[in-house]
């Protein structure tokens, strides 16, 4: 402990104390009951939270002036925790507040949290069954869990602090967030995706919202054990993807878009070449000949923005077999069509469209908005020609996510580009928890991709495309 010149000394503690503080617990219990929802601490005694927050401050500021950050820069990651964890249970048992030793457990792990991590994010962060953390403002936190949105029991201890965490995770990725620029796209490094933005465009504060980075890549039989597909459309998508079939994958926001792509994406065989282009690093692509590109916004002068169209146009002069777009929003959709119709066969995209007409519908707006000038016809035969498969999703009101379409673009006809349904979703109501009920069902259309997938050693039974019968009435 030489880079922290205190001594030791627990002598002097209250003990009669942390007595006192649990004598007047129980009287507050009947009124917190009733409300598990609520965040309990700041109900129990707004007086004893506010010393807590300044006692956590002020060992904070002690601890950052005594460390030698140059020789914990030196340490292993474990030894370093271990060293900053002896040094906070000292100034904890220094500090002239009392404190039981709940109330010292509690702050030596969240100021180990602040110094080592990112706050009161960190509990959330370690917890599995959270996909979305939705920071409203420092003291309204909600997290999503299987679809469903809940209040979380944490708070900043105020905007500054929360602003804090959100430049602490911004500076990481080599971006920034100030007035002049007060939006900002970022990751954390487990990849999970960030987007914060602040006043004066967040009336009531820093606004921060994360998507979790799942540490456990869902597969294929994840998703149908799941209900989101079935097998027999699991086979479908596989054997799409072994015979380099050029796919859209469609859905709304948190729909599973990005997971979709990175399942289909384990089915590529690992002697291609795979080029990813994206805003904000978030695929989880297996195969070992994988190159990575990212976006980059401009710099404080407004120069070196890199957008995803640069490097759509630079990633065909690297030789891919296959070219991967996180999400097509702009003005890359051109570039990206190219790539599709130019000899990169099987590449892949997502886009945000509520079903799959709208999603043509959206690359023709994208197209007319690049400031490209090209005439309608060229522009929907240059799509029909591109794309051969449209994946549809939706997150439905139960939290389940699910594939409600596989469609078959087939060309053009009359000026309209030409869709065909392979699978679709029959929805037939809602029981009484609220969950959907429905089924997926075969259209009855073979499709033409059939022959193809064939001639790539993936050949599908003609059976799994059959309509099925319809004694369904009743249900």
């Amino acid at each position: 402990m030489s880079w922290l010149g205190h001594k030791k000394d627990k002598k002097g503690a209250d003990a009669s104390k942390p007595q006192e503080l649990s004598a007047v617990q129980p009287k507050q219990v009947p009124e917190t009951k009733e409300l598990k929802v609520v965040p309990v601490p700041a109900k129990k005694d707004d007086g004893r939270e506010v010393r807590l927050y300044e006692v956590k401050k002020r060992i904070h500021h002690v601890l950052l002036e005594r460390l030698d950050l140059s020789a914990l820069e030196d340490l292993d990651e474990q030894v370093r925790a271990r060293e900053i964890r002896q040094a906070l249970g000292i100034l904890l048992e220094e500090d002239e507040e009392p404190l039981n030793m709940g109330e010292k457990t509690r702050l030596a792990r969240e100021l180990e949290f602040e110094i080592l991590g990112l706050g009161p994010l960190e509990p959330l962060l370690s917890d599995p069954t959270i996909a979305d953390i939705l920071v409203n403002r420092y003291n309204q936190v909600y997290v999503e869990r299987r679809g469903r949105l809940e209040v979380a029991d944490i708070r900043f201890q105020d905007n500054n602090h929360l602003l804090k965490i959100i430049n602490k995770i911004v500076s990481n990725v080599g971006r920034r967030i100030d007035e002049s620029v007060p939006m900002v796209d970022a990751r954390l490094p487990d990849g999970s995706r960030v987007n914060a933005i602040i006043p004066p465009l967040a009336l009531d504060g820093p606004m921060l919202c994360i998507r979790r980075f799942s540490v456990s890549r869902p597969s294929l039989e994840d998703l149908i054990e799941k209900g989101s597909l079935t097998a027999q459309i699991g086979e479908v998508l596989k054997a799409i993807a072994v015979a380099k079939m050029n796919v859209l994958i469609s859905g709304g926001t948190g729909s599973g878009k990005t997971t979709m792509l990175n399942i289909l994406s384990g089915f590529i065989p690992a002697a291609e070449r795979v080029i990813t282009v994206e805003d904000s690093a978030e695929l989880q692509l297996q195969q070992e000949h994988v190159c990575r590109l990212e976006t980059r916004p401009a710099n404080v002068e407004g120069k070196g923005e890199i957008t995803a169209r640069d490097l759509v146009k630079n990633c065909l002069r690297m030789r891919p077999d296959r070219v991967i777009v996180g999400e097509v929003r702009g003005a890359e959709v051109i570039d990206m069509l190219q790539a599709m119709n130019t000899g990169h066969e099987g590449s892949m995209t997502t886009i945000h469209a509520n079903t799959a007409r709208d999603a043509l519908l959206r690359l023709e707006t994208m197209m007319m908005l690049s400031g490209v000038n090209i005439q309608e016809k060229a522009m929907r035969q240059m799509i029909s020609s591109s794309i051969n498969v449209i994946v549809q999703l939706v997150r439905h009101s139960d939290g389940c996510r699910r594939m409600v379409s596989l469609s078959e673009i087939v060309g053009m006809e009359s000026g309209v580009i030409s869709m065909q349904d392979i699978f679709v979703f029959e929805r037939h109501g809602m029981n009484e928890q609220g969950m959907i009920q429905g089924r997926f069902v075969a259209c009855g259309v073979r499709p033409r991709f059939v022959e193809r997938c064939r001639l790539f050693g993936f050949p599908l039974p003609d059976g799994i495309f059959n309509p099925p019968s319809r004694p369904m009435e009743q249900h």
